[in-house]
């Protein structure tokens, strides 16, 4: 019996959990803001090693990824998730931005990374985003 987040939304949402790895606070509030209005869980770690312990204790459903970060850059913190028995399932979506190394990002394509948003994205983007990369794993 549990008490829906959101009702106008056919799709199950409610209970999904996002971890949001990024290391700019305003960033992490805005996404924050914007899927919690569409009824997801979003738990914000502030840079890798924050984010690397998030996902460990609450192994989310989905994962936001900005790669450029000062403690422990976003690709570290994919091949570290992915090595692990716990979180190698866990479903990631890069945020990049615009200026982003193209062969980084070639790279986290051979790497089977699951999406990308280039920053700045609309919230439909990111919205539109998510869903296809959790209705992909039903």
């Amino acid at each position: 019996m549990g008490v829906g987040l959101s009702v106008e939304d056919p799709v199950e949402r409610n209970g999904k959990k996002i971890v949001h790895i990024e290391d700019e606070p305003d960033m992490i509030d805005l996404v924050k803001l914007i899927l919690e209005r569409k009824g997801y869980q979003v738990i914000g770690a502030a840079g890798g090693q924050e984010g690397l312990d998030a996902v460990r204790e609450t192994i989310p459903d989905l994962v936001l990824l900005d790669l450029m970060m000062p403690d422990i850059e976003g690709w570290d913190v994919y091949q570290q998730m992915r090595a692990h028995e716990e979180t190698k399932h866990i479903p990631v979506i890069v945020v990049t931005a615009k200026a982003q190394n193209i062969d980084k990002v070639l790279g986290l394509h051979i790497a089977k990374v699951d999406d990308y948003i280039s920053k700045p994205f609309s919230p439909q983007e990111l919205v539109d985003a998510i869903e296809r990369v959790l209705d992909k794993g039903k």
